[in-house]
């Protein structure tokens, strides 16, 4: 809510810095925008890397019954073939989030956080930000600038 001088106004961390171009804000927006996805990915990849090893305890589980069941063959076939196989060649899942971590993920990030810090201060969101000025209605409920300010 605006307070008695009306200083309903984004926090000074979401703020563009003096001389920054609306062309230089729309772009690092997509930056960001794209750093979204890659976040997204490593998301889906640690979900892929959980589930293969579910199956992989699963898969033992299954085998064990079907040892179990009097189905020898099957169960020597599942243990030699299938158990402990690498997802991709030479490679378990967690190899897969490691070389995601340490090489396509860390250099994203590193390329995006020199980028706020050479063309905006580190300030993050600056495009969101200004969006969110542009698009609420101040004044109302729900729409304030700050958590600090209300709702």
């Amino acid at each position: 809510m605006d307070d008695e001088r009306g200083n309903d106004r984004p926090s000074e961390e979401h703020r563009r810095p003096d001389g920054v171009t609306d062309a230089t804000v729309e772009a690092l927006g997509k930056l960001s925008a794209a750093l979204d996805h890659v976040e997204d990915a490593r998301g889906h990849l640690y979900a892929f890397h959980r589930l293969c090893g579910s199956a992989e305890s699963t898969l033992e589980e299954a085998t064990e019954l079907i040892r179990a069941a009097g189905h020898d063959d099957l169960a020597d076939a599942l243990h030699r073939d299938l158990l402990g196989r690498n997802v991709l060649p030479g490679m378990w899942s967690f190899q897969m989030v490691e070389g995601y971590d340490d090489g396509y993920y860390a250099t994203a990030k590193g390329l995006q956080e020199q980028a706020l810090t050479d063309l905006v201060e580190g300030k993050r969101h600056l495009f969101e930000a200004e969006m969110k000025e542009l698009r609420r209605t101040r004044g109302r409920p729900g729409h304030a600038a700050t958590p600090e300010s209300g709702s």
